[in-house]
């Protein structure tokens, strides 16, 4: 069963509407981890929460995380203790439900033990399973015995159900409301032309070098931009989220670019410039257009480096029209329901429905 829940909020998924429940969350701690965001999303809606940091499955030093990343089937070194010690601590104190973010370090047999005790068991897939740099077989296998996996990207929603997963939703990703709201005031923040917030993927390194070519400099947020030598001079590396939004609010233009090698349509930044009402240059695909609307509507498309880099240009020199994308862009994403309040609540809304004490790969309902 595939359900489709890009559309805002589902009936009966109004952040508050379901009943306190037990939660158990799976994550990367810090920063803005999805996970962290769910965790604040779960506290504002009254519902206790178990969180446990993926971090502790890795620790060590670098040589041993490499050679278990390179020999191992990419297992974290402490797979199998970080999951024996979150079914331990789910048997002690009983979650009504776990929801683990990408691909967080759960086994297979893990997963099963926690089914058995009744908790349902929900991967919010942030991370492309099939991603050749993430990819890994274990957790593949581990995929098998969630009750219900949501997917941020249309793209493999098919290969999920491919390998046995029963219960897929392609579920947007949000925006967390208690970082990225507009500020009140940008006074003394810098204002720069054209900005993009992201790691230094490859074809990412591509695309801003030829942008670059044709159009203004592009101050680069995020890590790695200062391994190349065509983009070392225009990054500042990483920015903490209170730093991100001002940034953002102040930037003339915000480039939005998906990450190809994880198939995006929408990444997480596609929401946090729109939630802060920063002025959008969005890279042209289906998933941008269901969500900002036709081109010029809330947001200015591109598909091409040298496009991109004519649109900025027309976007710095034309401050009203910038006004008014943003004032659009923000009103828009604002009223449609695109918190992760709005996220965890659907997620939540197959907890209802669930046989909690079946096999694996049951069908799970979707109405409260």
């Amino acid at each position: 069963m595939t359900r489709d829940l890009g559309t805002g909020r589902i009936m009966g998924s109004a952040p508050g509407s379901n009943n306190h429940l037990k939660l158990a969350i799976v994550g990367a701690t810090g920063g803005l981890n999805v996970s962290e965001s769910l965790r604040r999303a779960a506290v504002a809606d009254g519902h206790s929460v178990q969180y446990f940091g993926v971090e502790k499955a890795d620790p060590g030093s670098r040589l041993l995380r490499s050679l278990a990343w390179h020999l191992a089937d990419r297992r974290p070194p402490l797979l199998n203790r970080f999951s024996t010690g979150v079914v331990e601590s789910c048997a002690k104190a009983p979650p009504d439900v776990l929801i683990a973010t990408g691909i967080s370090p759960l086994t297979a047999t893990a997963l099963k033990s926690l089914r058995a005790m009744g908790v349902v068991c929900i991967n919010y897939s942030t991370d492309d399973p099939w991603n050749p740099s993430l990819g890994a077989g274990w957790h593949l296998r581990a995929l098998l015995y969630f009750h219900h996996i949501f997917t941020p990207r249309r793209a493999n929603i098919e290969q999920f159900r491919q390998i046995g997963c029963a219960d897929v939703s392609y579920l947007p990703f949000g925006y967390d409301e208690w970082l990225f709201s507009p500020p009140d005031r940008t006074a003394g923040t810098p204002v720069h032309d054209v900005m993009f917030v992201g790691g230094a993927d490859r074809d990412r390194v591509a695309f801003v070098t030829e942008f670059m070519r044709h159009g203004p400099p592009i101050c680069l947020v995020g890590g790695f931009w200062e391994r190349y030598r065509e983009t070392r001079p225009f990054t500042i590396g990483l920015k903490p989220p209170e730093d991100l939004r001002l940034l953002t609010a102040a930037a003339k233009v915000n480039l939005c670019l998906v990450r190809r090698a994880n198939r995006d349509g929408h990444v997480m930044r596609s929401f946090e410039i729109a939630a802060i009402g920063g002025c959008m240059l969005a890279e042209d695909t289906t998933e941008h257009r269901e969500i900002f609307g036709a081109n010029g509507e809330t947001v200015v498309y591109f598909s091409t480096p040298e496009e991109a880099a004519d649109r900025a240009v027309a976007l710095i020199a034309d401050p009203v029209g910038r006004a008014r994308l943003s004032s659009a862009i923000r009103k828009r994403i604002a009223s449609g329901g695109h918190t992760y309040r709005d996220r965890l609540s659907s997620m939540l809304s197959v907890q209802n429905g669930s046989n909690r004490n079946d096999g694996h790969n049951t069908q799970v309902s979707l109405t409260p």
